[in-house]
């Protein structure tokens, strides 16, 4: 993969000069890269942004929808080694969040350079994950249950043609979150900070604080106003918090 070209699985927002970390944001159940669009150029020249391009929409519309995170992991693990000359932050989701932990794990496993901040949002911890009932066989269940969490354009699923379409990626993840069950958490080398909506009605705010138990760099739990999908709600300010975040690390390591 070129350094400074997009591939099928990142798209990247390069800068005109060589940046001093890499992001990746990892979109939620049935999102796609465009949704981090925004974030492309707005933590200033000092950070690349990426966004993982999971396979069965948009531009890989063609392409099979993964149903493991494990599987999903592994790719993304591998497209991210050989740009590991810079530091890597993740940033993910709901089940981005999860996929956000897989890949860390991943790194430290593989004695490669670790992200030095994992950003979680939307998400229980891992030990803490409860069991997903929506009937993934049940077009009309899965739409109710999309809408409900208000992460894709109501519009797409509204629409029949557009609903074809839609609908196989939107399955596949949430077989993912499905086949995802809790797990013993294993400790991070990274910081971890999470973020959640003070009105998210699938995650509580005690279950996101339960990430800090594999924080042993350090932790920070951000609350905002807004539902599960409160970053689309409040993304200045998600942005403005996450950016004074990445300017102080950078501060630090100069």
């Amino acid at each position: 993969m070129a350094p400074d070209h997009d591939s099928r699985w990142l798209r990247r927002y390069v800068n005109t000069t060589p940046p001093g970390l890499r992001m990746l944001c990892l979109p939620h159940a049935g999102g796609s890269a465009t949704f981090f669009h925004r974030w492309g150029h707005a933590f200033g020249e000092g950070v690349e942004v990426m966004a993982a391009r999971y396979p069965g929409r948009q531009e890989r519309i063609l392409d099979e929808p993964l149903t493991d995170m494990g599987a999903l992991a592994d790719v993304l693990t591998e497209e991210l080694l050989p740009l590991l000359d810079t530091p890597l932050v993740l940033f993910g989701h709901s089940m981005g969040a999860s996929l956000g932990y897989e890949i860390a794990l991943r790194l430290q496993e593989r004695e490669s350079a670790p992200p030095v901040l994992l950003m979680v949002s939307g998400r229980k911890a891992p030990h803490l994950l409860t069991p997903h009932t929506v009937d993934l066989n049940d077009d009309d269940a899965l739409i109710t249950e999309v809408l409900r969490l208000g992460g894709t354009d109501s519009a797409l699923l509204e629409d029949p043609g557009l609903r074809e379409l839609v609908l196989p990626a939107i399955r596949a993840d949430f077989e993912i979150v499905a086949r995802y069950p809790a797990r013993p958490g294993v400790q991070l080398h990274c910081q971890v900070v999470a973020y959640v909506g003070d009105s998210d009605p699938v995650v509580d705010v005690e279950s996101v604080r339960g990430w800090e138990l594999l924080a042993p760099k350090g932790f920070d739990l951000r609350m905002m106003q807004g539902g599960h999908f409160y970053l689309a709600e409040r993304e200045v300010e998600l942005i403005s918090d996450i950016g004074q975040r990445l300017d102080a690390w950078q501060q630090q390591v100069r």
